[in-house]
């Protein structure tokens, strides 16, 4: 753009120039040096308005669709091209990735309103131009097409979901509504689908406030089950804590029980062992080391005194 503003303003200035020499020579009586001028004047306005309107520049952004006498005869890429302005008409195409945001009022499976406000991302193919100047005429009539199709199937794909599982999987919604678009919008389209991005879903109010006591009450319910929780394990620890308890008193009774029937085995074997090794003149023997010498005023067949007689004692 910026040559053909320099080339305008040049022919520009060359015609005014020319024009202002034309008249002075006729005024000095030169008519024809001044006639050959006029027709130098005329040339140049016509090169003027030829010229510079059939330069044609197109951008690193954009593909051009040249049409001849409106018939579609090729495409022109980045640079400076030169096409007569009256036959020839450029017609451009972005190429770069198209941003369109859009609102979409749809109603999920259980016949919940919402509106899901949503990005369309998408770049046209530049060596389909042509195809898509015969099918469609402008880009704007292009995107008007894909923004039908983006709205049909996010409204396919919500509908088949409940309201409350919207809501609980916002995260995985979105990439299932852009996989289904770009299965939609295949090539026969003549765009490459880069993001379909679901930015926000909104209920009705309604439904909004009936969710936030619903979340309320799940969070109170929630933490009542949390407190019965705490209390239930208290409990029970403490009860194992005195089972344990118990456990142990009984562990100790045992022991001490054990150790009482170990020490009374012991005993009664000590004394089985000392029964078996007393003899008649072992127990004499005892009976003369703890005896004072006085016979006891009873006597009977049964004690052992009744078997001893005065020349045992040694008097």
């Amino acid at each position: 753009m910026a040559l053909k503003t320099i080339l305008i303003i040049a022919l520009l200035a060359g015609t005014i120039a020319s024009g202002i020499f034309a008249g002075i020579s006729f005024e000095d009586g030169r008519r024809k040096r001044g006639s050959m001028l006029s027709v130098l004047t005329m040339v140049c306005a016509l090169t003027f308005i030829v010229i510079p309107f059939s330069i044609r520049q197109v951008d690193a952004t954009e593909v051009a669709v040249v049409r001849n006498m409106g018939k579609i005869v090729g495409t022109e890429s980045a640079g400076v091209h030169f096409d007569f302005w009256m036959t020839n008409q450029y017609q451009f195409y972005d190429t770069r990735i198209q941003h369109e945001d859009l609102d979409v009022m749809t109603y999920s499976s259980d016949a919940q309103t919402m509106t899901v406000a949503m990005t369309l991302q998408y770049r046209i193919m530049p060596d389909k131009a042509i195809e898509i100047a015969k099918q469609y005429g402008s880009l704007e009539a292009l995107e008007a097409r894909l923004s039908a199709i983006v709205i049909e199937k996010t409204k396919a794909t919500l509908s088949s979901y409940k309201a409350m599982d919207i809501i609980a999987s916002r995260s995985t919604i979105s990439p299932t509504v852009e996989k289904t678009v770009k299965e939609a919008i295949d090539e026969e389209f003549f765009v490459n689908v880069s993001a379909v991005v679901i930015t926000n879903i909104d209920f009705s109010d309604a439904f909004e406030l009936a969710v936030e006591e619903k979340m309320i009450a799940e969070q109170a319910k929630l933490k009542a089950d949390y407190e019965n929780q705490k209390k239930v394990a208290s409990a029970e620890a403490q009860a194992e804590a005195q089972l344990k308890t118990a456990q142990a008193e009984i562990e100790i009774k045992k022991a001490q029980a054990e150790a009482i029937k170990i020490e009374a085995d012991a005993q009664a074997e000590a004394n089985r062992i000392i029964s078996e090794s007393i003899t008649e003149s072992i127990l004499k023997s005892k009976f003369y080391e703890s005896w004072d010498g006085v016979l006891p005023k009873v006597m009977s067949d049964g004690n052992i005194l009744a078997g001893i007689s005065l020349d045992d004692t040694g008097e």
